[in-house]
C-alpha cells in the first residue's frame, strides 16, 4: 500500500469488502491524538475515499483487575484527547458494553465503510477484535501504533529473550524510527450521528488504592513528562535507573502503558537529546527492546498469564523444589498487606498500592520474594499478576505479564546454579539489593508517604 504509513504496520482481521461510508477509527490501546499510526491511518483511507473519519472508545463494564482509579486515569485522559480530536473536526464517541459487539453495532449504524482498530497482544484485546471482524461486513484493519518495529514483522514467532531480538529490531529500527507527518485537520465534514463525548463521572478513589498517585493523566501530560525526563533526568539514567531511593527512572510508563504517550515519539526524542550515550542507550534498551519482548512474548504465547508459559527447564527445577521447606511462608492477604519480615519488600508493596508504581529494580526482587515464600510456584506467579494487575498504574500490561514470569518462571532468562526453593531460577537477595542502593533510604522515603 503506498502512502504515509508503513505496510508492514498493517494487518487485515477479515476479508470483507470496502464499503463507501466514513472510515471508523476504534481507539483502543492508544489512546491519543497525536503520533498515532493507528489514527493516521485512518484519516489516510478516509481523504482517500472522499469520506470522513471519526474514532470510537468502547468503555467495556470491567477489564481484568482495573480498578475504579484505573478508570478513572483512563478516562481523564480520553476526554482531553476527545477535545483534541474535535479541534482537528475528527468527531469522537463514547461507546459503552461489549467492545466485540458494541463497535460493529456503531459501525452499522454510521455507515462505515472501513473500521481501523489498534493492535494489543492481549488475549482479550485479541478476542474483541476477533469477534468484531466476524461481525463486521466492512474490513476491520489493525495497524501496529504502540511498536517502533510492528510486532507481526520483527518476528513471526515467540523471542527466546532480548539477545535474539535485538539483532532483529537493531536490523530493523533504521526504516521505522522516523519523525511523524503533521496531524492536520479533517476537511470532510462528518454527516453521521451527532458526536458523543459525554463522559461519566470519573470513579472516585475514597483513599483507596492510587490515593497519592503521583501522575496527572492526559496526552499533555505525558508530553510534559517526557521534556522533563529529557531535560533533567536523561543524562544520569544509566547510573540512576537502577536506585530506588533515586528518583532516577523515566517516569513515562503509565502513560506509554495507556497510549498517552508515544514510544516512538519518545525514542526521536531521546537520540535527538545532549546526554551521555551510555544513558541514552539504556534508556533505548528499556523503551524498545524490552517493551517490544513484551509484546512478542503475549502476542506468541497464548499462556503468558499462567505458568504454562515458564521455560522446560524452570518448570522441572521449580517442581523438584516444591517439596523444599520454605523459611518463610506466607498466605496472599499477608503478602497483599504487606505483613512480611522484610521491610524492603513491605515497602515496595506499599509504595505500589498508595502510588500506582514500583521502581523497575524493586518489581524484580518483589516477585522473587514471592516465588521465596509461596509454598507453590504456579499459585506464586498467579498472585504476582494478581497483585501487580490490580494495583499499578500499568498493570495488565505485556511488560507486567513478562516481568513476573522472567522473575518466578526463568522466561527471557537461562538457569542459574540450583539453590533451595528457587532450584534454577535466578536469586535476588536483601543482601544483594544493599549492596546497590541505600535501603534505608528507600524504606523512609515509602514511610513518608503515609501521611
Amino acid at each position: 500500500m503506498a502512502g504515509i504509513i508503513s505496510p508492514e504496520r498493517i494487518t487485515p482481521l477479515n476479508s470483507a469488502p470496502r464499503g463507501k461510508g466514513p472510515v471508523l477509527y476504534w481507539m483502543s490501546r492508544e489512546q491519543r491524538a497525536r503520533d498515532n499510526w493507528a489514527l493516521l491511518y485512518a484519516l489516510e483511507q478516509a481523504a482517500e475515499g472522499g469520506a470522513p473519519c471519526a474514532a470510537a472508545f468502547c468503555l467495556s463494564d470491567s477489564f481484568l483487575d482495573a480498578q475504579a482509579w484505573h478508570f478513572a486515569f483512563m478516562l481523564d485522559g480520553l476526554r482531553q484527547t476527545a477535545k483534541t480530536l474535535e479541534k482537528l473536526n475528527i468527531p469522537f464517541f463514547l461507546l459503552e458494553g461489549d467492545p466485540g459487539a458494541e463497535v460493529p453495532k456503531f459501525a452499522k449504524k454510521c455507515r462505515a465503510g472501513l473500521v481501523v482498530c489498534d493492535f494489543d497482544p492481549l488475549k482479550i484485546k485479541q478476542g474483541w477484535a476477533k469477534t468484531a471482524a466476524a461481525k463486521l461486513d466492512v474490513p476491520l484493519v489493525e495497524v501496529d501504533a504502540h511498536n517502533i518495529v510492528p510486532c507481526r514483522f520483527a518476528s513471526p514467532k515467540r523471542e527466546v529473550g532480548a539477545y535474539t531480538l535485538r539483532p532483529k529490531l537493531k536490523k530493523l529500527l533504521p526504516a521505522f524510527l522516523k519523525p511523524y507527518p503533521e496531524l492536520k485537520k479533517q476537511k470532510t465534514a462528518w454527516g453521521g450521528p451527532s458526536a458523543n463525548a459525554k463522559f461519566p463521572p470519573s470513579p472516585r478513589q475514597d483513599g483507596k488504592a492510587g490515593s497519592r498517585c503521583p501522575f496527572l493523566s492526559g496526552e499533555a501530560e505525558a508530553a510534559k513528562r517526557l521534556a522533563a525526563f529529557i531535560e533533567e533526568g536523561l543524562a544520569a539514567y544509566d547510573e540512576a535507573r537502577n536506585d530506588p531511593s533515586l528518583d532516577g527512572q523515566s517516569g513515562l510508563s503509565p502513560y506509554l502503558h495507556f497510549g498517552q504517550l508515544s514510544a516512538q515519539g519518545a525514542a526521536l526524542a531521546a537520540s535527538a537529546a545532549k546526554a551521555p550515550q551510555a544513558s541514552k542507550d539504556a534508556f533505548l534498551e528499556e523503551l524498545i527492546v524490552r517493551r517490544e519482548l513484551s509484546d512478542n512474548f503475549c502476542l506468541y504465547d497464548a499462556h503468558y498469564d499462567s505458568h504454562a508459559c515458564f521455560a522446560p527447564w524452570a518448570k522441572a527445577s521449580l517442581e523438584r523444589e516444591l517439596k523444599t521447606k520454605r523459611q518463610y511462608l506466607y498466605s496472599p492477604s499477608q503478602l497483599e498487606k504487606g505483613q512480611t519480615h522484610d521491610e524492603l519488600w513491605n515497602a515496595a508493596q506499599e509504595e505500589m498500592v498508595l502510588t500506582g508504581k514500583m521502581h523497575g529494580y524493586l518489581r524484580m526482587y518483589w516477585g522473587k520474594k514471592i516465588l521465596e515464600w509461596s509454598a507453590d510456584y504456579k499459585k506464586a506467579f498467579a498472585l504476582a499478576v494478581k497483585l501487580n494487575n490490580k494495583y499499578e498504574l500499568d498493570g495488565r500490561d505485556p511488560n507486567g505479564y513478562a516481568g513476573a514470569a522472567w522473575a518466578i518462571g526463568g522466561v527471557h532468562d537461562r538457569p542459574w546454579p540450583a539453590r533451595p526453593v528457587f532450584g534454577n531460577i535466578r536469586f535476588m537477595s536483601r543482601n544483594g539489593c544493599e549492596s546497590k542502593f541505600d535501603v534505608k533510604a528507600y524504606i523512609a522515603k515509602i514511610q513518608a508517604l503515609r501521611g
